[in-house]
């Protein structure tokens, strides 16, 4: 088995910003084609600069929450790279929740963002996947690989972070269900949940609060906040062959802090 994904075609969804980003980036470096997807296209466009024709890497701009951005999305895929081999969810939200107000609508719109569009995304493109896989003469490789941005969240309490929590909760269930669904097709769905990484939404947290790190770091056993790049190498591997006989797992790469006991070391 391989580490390498060269070659591959992957679709990176929250590419714009921090760890979509460095997934994005992270893949480029390794070999791969990549289509970074965000809704800020004047990030993507600072970040990657024009689309160029030929390039390895593309951005797609657009609301990933309406089916026919998807739909052009996969499009734009295809007709960039010809394919689609590896699909990254990394399109999330954090926001804070009042547990206790059933006027916040929190709930509805995180699980709008963290699950309904991976779950979509991961449809559409898990079809192309199929298609592919049932025109080509090899039928014994994978057919592609999905990975969903999790977060240690979905395993822990925390009462500002209830619509987070309930969000990646589901997002980890949708992973063993659609890894079930799809084995048949050869196709591996698995999802890494993270705990503290130094993101976008992170890092203006820590600007405007930052006693907030010694917080982290307290509470996580290796002691610091993880890089972005650090979560980018988690998620080659399970993009890549030498994962191959997982599929339906939510790997935790948290620096130990789901160790610790849940009251004491809030996830974030």
């Amino acid at each position: 088995m391989s580490f390498s994904i060269a070659g591959k075609t992957a679709i990176v969804t929250g590419g714009a910003n921090g760890i979509g980003l460095a997934i994005g980036r992270h893949f480029a470096d390794k070999g791969a084609n990549v289509m970074f997807a965000d809704i800020d296209e004047e990030h993507l466009k600072e970040e990657l600069g024009e689309n160029d024709d030929g390039a390895s890497t593309r951005y797609f701009a657009g609301d990933l929450r309406e089916k026919l951005t998807l739909a052009n999305l996969l499009s734009a895929t295809i007709d960039a790279f010809d394919r689609v081999d590896i699909l990254v969810n990394g399109s999330r939200q954090l926001r804070a929740s009042d547990p206790l107000n059933p006027d916040d609508d929190a709930v509805e719109l995180l699980l709008q963002q963290n699950l309904m569009t991976a779950l979509r995304t991961s449809q559409l493109v898990a079809k192309r996947m199929i298609k592919q896989a049932v025109a080509s003469e090899d039928q014994e490789g994978f057919a592609g690989t999905i990975v969903n941005l999790s977060s240690i969240a979905a395993r822990r309490s925390h009462p500002d972070l209830l619509a987070y929590s309930v969000s990646t909760a589901a997002l980890d269930q949708m992973t063993r269900s659609l890894a079930v669904a799809l084995a048949p097709h050869r196709i591996r769905v698995n999802a890494v949940a993270f705990g503290s990484v130094m993101s976008a939404s992170l890092k203006d947290t820590l600007s405007e609060t930052p006693d907030f790190r010694s917080d982290i770091e307290d509470h996580t056993p290796l002691g610091r906040i993880a890089s972005a790049a650090e979560l980018a190498e988690a998620v080659q591997y399970l993009a890549c062959d030498s994962s191959g006989f997982m599929t339906g797992q939510i790997m935790t790469v948290d620096g130990g802090r789901t160790l610790l006991d849940p009251v004491a070391a809030p996830a974030h």
